[in-house]
């Protein structure tokens, strides 16, 4: 494997960080994951814009413009001879030492991008639905962390996952402060009540996810109504249809909700149609890039 760090193309052993790095000591960074099909990046500019407004928010200088780090991903995925790829691009304030105090950092910024084959979850979780729950740990309060921004700093959400995993589910539910659906660890969730579709706003602690806008600009070419709209656990519960989306997810069904069954407990007709359309995007849809 070659990875990309600073410029340089090197063998995965040698992708090292400096142990003063202020992404390792403080999660001082931001990412985004990407997924390319058949040697088409879907969705590359939607997701370099949102980590560069990610790098905005936090004050972090970008070292690469919009265009040079377009070529740095393409370069990685040609280096790797990735037809199908899941692409994590990181970057981190740099060097800096054990103060909080980014003015520390010696002004060179560290950019990774790691290119690599996944699989998130089973494939009969897609074709017979998943079990999810909701867990303890709330999302982050806006005005403490906004979600928008994609922050290193995810300890919010891998505490929620150690309790679903605890208690034997590999996703799970995270309400915000106020007690409605925020979101689940690493997904963004949709519901389906009577042919329409919902989805929480992203005002609720909710990040605007690429595969979401996505799900909701296909949603309308389709003629499914969608609406970005506050939902409790109980409009959960008594939903048709439930879903989950996310890059590296796409569109995974849920069948069951803590404990109570979504539907006819089988993957929807409208999650179906939804997934089928999102497949038929992601063929034609992306930059491309020959190996």
């Amino acid at each position: 494997m070659k990875v990309y760090v600073n410029g340089s193309l090197v063998d995965k052993k040698d992708a090292k960080v400096s142990v003063f790095d202020h992404g390792l000591l403080y999660g001082d960074g931001v990412f985004e994951g990407i997924r390319s099909y058949n040697c088409l990046v879907f969705k590359l500019a939607e997701h370099i814009d949102r980590l560069f407004k990610s790098a905005q928010s936090i004050m972090l200088k970008t070292p690469l413009s919009k265009k040079d780090l377009e070529k740095a991903i393409i370069n990685t995925l040609k280096a790797n001879n990735l037809k199908d790829a899941y692409i994590r691009v990181v970057l981190t304030r740099g060097e800096g030492d054990l103060g909080l105090d980014p003015r520390k950092c010696k002004g060179n910024e560290t950019l990774i991008i790691i290119t690599d084959k996944i699989t998130l979850y089973p494939k009969e979780y897609y074709k017979n639905g998943m079990e999810i729950i909701t867990v303890p740990t709330v999302r982050n309060l806006p005005e403490a962390l906004n979600p928008q921004i994609k922050s290193l700093n995810y300890l919010n959400n891998i505490l929620a996952k150690i309790e679903a995993i605890n208690s034997g589910f590999a996703e799970a539910i995270m309400l915000d402060s106020l007690g409605y659906v925020a979101e689940c660890t690493g997904d963004n969730i949709f519901v389906v009540r009577e042919s329409n579709l919902y989805t929480p706003p992203q005002c609720m602690g909710t990040l605007r996810g690429i595969t979401r806008d996505t799900v909701l600009d296909i949603s309308k070419k389709i003629k499914i109504p969608a609406h970005e709209h506050v939902i409790t656990r109980h409009e959960v519960y008594i939903s048709d249809e439930c879903f989950l989306t996310g890059t590296a997810a796409e569109i995974v069904p849920v069948v069951k909700v803590d404990g109570r069954v979504i539907g006819t407990g089988v993957p929807g007709p409208v999650t179906k149609k939804l997934m089928q359309n999102f497949h038929e995007v992601t063929k034609k849809e992306g930059i491309p890039y020959k190996l």
